[in-house]
């Protein structure tokens, strides 16, 4: 299951200094709260939210992403929100190494391991945790708090079995 080479154009993306590739006409809100390990492409189009972070005095990130990882286009990575006992609160996103997330996906996990394959066009719902190297299949929705198990090849369809 390898993925294939895909060639860019460098006028396109800006490199950071740890290697990260970051489209210019992707859209990335909250900069500050955003962790982006190292090697990572964020494609075009691609929505981060990392103004949507939990509000008070700690300086906790919102979206944290591991090293070398895809994050296709027109895909939206936002953190997991819920009320709890009358308050409104957001949790941060973690995303782990080697984690290749499709086009038009969106993602609001609470985690997502390392060796991660997303297909194209998933819904990963709120608070849900994927293990280590599993593989969503394309247009799978997955509900909101589910737990997917290690080695696991989730199928496409609402809901994902």
């Amino acid at each position: 299951m390898e993925a294939p080479y895909t060639t860019y154009k460098k006028a396109e993306f800006i490199e950071t200094d740890t290697g990260n590739k970051v489209s210019r006409r992707s859209l990335i809100s909250g900069s500050q709260n955003i962790v982006l390990g190292g090697k990572t492409i964020v494609h075009s189009k691609c929505t981060i939210r990392g103004d949507l972070r939990r509000a008070g005095p700690t300086h906790q990130a919102a979206v944290l992403i591991g090293r070398f990882c895809s994050l296709g286009p027109s895909s939206v990575l936002r953190p997991p929100y819920k009320t709890y006992k009358g308050t409104f609160s957001y949790y941060p996103l973690k995303i782990g190494d080697h984690v290749d997330i499709g086009e038009n996906s969106i993602v609001e996990a609470a985690s997502i391991g390392s060796y991660v394959v997303v297909g194209k066009n998933c819904v990963i719902g709120r608070f849900s945790i994927i293990k280590d190297c599993c593989l969503i299949e394309d247009g799978a929705v997955i509900a909101p708090n589910t737990v997917i198990p290690p080695f696991s090849v989730v199928s496409g369809g609402s809901p994902a079995k």
